[in-house]
């Protein structure tokens, strides 16, 4: 057989290949065939059929695999939002121009999500400390310090701020990063509480999903400054980070996270490329 029946042919078999251990494929296969065949689509599409119907990624290990993408579950998220009025938003626009070179206060395409605790137990302490607004007891400068999402020790997920919103939560990352913060006082404390780890793991995916952000640009606050993304022009702040969420517990974390993404067929990218720190 030669020509376009032939084309037709093997788009038709590669589809079912591909998808011989699902019977939705085979059928699939079947149906392209006879379209092609007919004349109602053209082997170059059938054969485009095949490539749009399944992907294949890489983990963070490095494996690879292959399966159709899910819509990953939107969490249940509180809506609890701080006043982020003209005044936040021009000292935000300062901030970032003086640190990122940037004349805004929007976030715009985030690449990076950073993981904290609040070091403390309650809620309401952080949720007050965020909406103040008032120049943080660090490094003494405005706006005042926030994350876009605050998860209880309940496993309650609170969303802060929009996602369209520059937060200030870590040195050199803000520009491009999404903030989530947990209730405890220590990585082992979150990882060990099921409730909590299981919604912050669930919102990350999610997260991870809505703005294609890749497992290795999932980062605990301790890893900002061996990010890619890390930019800071102020050099008396270039070496400044905390200690949350350290190498070791993101590990344990990012394997559970890529469990799950596995489980929804999201693609994980290619394993980290860590940047050497200029401290």
């Amino acid at each position: 057989m030669t020509g376009p029946a032939a084309s037709c042919l093997l788009a038709a078999r590669t589809l079912h290949r591909v998808g011989s251990s699902r019977a939705a494929f085979a059928v699939a296969g079947a149906v392209v065939l006879a379209a092609c065949l007919a004349g109602r689509i053209a082997p170059s599409s059938a054969a485009q059929m095949h490539t749009g119907s399944s992907h294949t990624g890489s983990s963070h290990t490095g494996s690879s695999h292959t399966g159709a993408s899910q819509a990953v579950p939107r969490p249940h998220i509180v809506w609890k939002p701080i006043r982020f009025g003209a005044k936040r938003r021009s000292e935000t626009a300062a901030y970032a121009r003086r640190h990122y070179g940037l004349d805004t206060w929007r976030l715009t395409s985030p690449k990076v999500i950073v993981e904290h605790y609040t070091a403390s137990e309650a809620l309401s302490s952080t949720y007050d400390y965020f909406a103040a607004d008032t120049p943080d007891v660090e490094l003494g400068e405005l706006p005042g310090v926030c994350s876009h999402f605050v998860i209880d020790r309940d496993g309650t997920i609170y969303q802060l701020v929009p996602l369209t919103t520059m937060c200030r939560h870590t040195v050199g990352l803000n520009y491009t990063a999404i903030g989530i913060e947990h209730v405890g006082t220590s990585d082992a404390e979150i990882l060990a509480d099921p409730r909590q780890l299981q919604a912050s793991l669930a919102l990350t995916l999610w997260l991870m999903q809505q703005e294609r952000i890749q497992l290795r640009n999932v980062i605990g606050h301790s890893e900002s400054l061996t990010s890619p993304y890390h930019k800071e022009r102020y050099a008396p702040w270039r070496c400044q980070t905390h200690g949350d969420w350290q190498r070791a517990d993101m590990d344990v974390y990012r394997a559970r996270l890529a469990r799950l993404a596995r489980r929804y067929g999201v693609p994980l990218g290619p394993v980290a490329v860590r940047v050497t720190p200029r401290c």
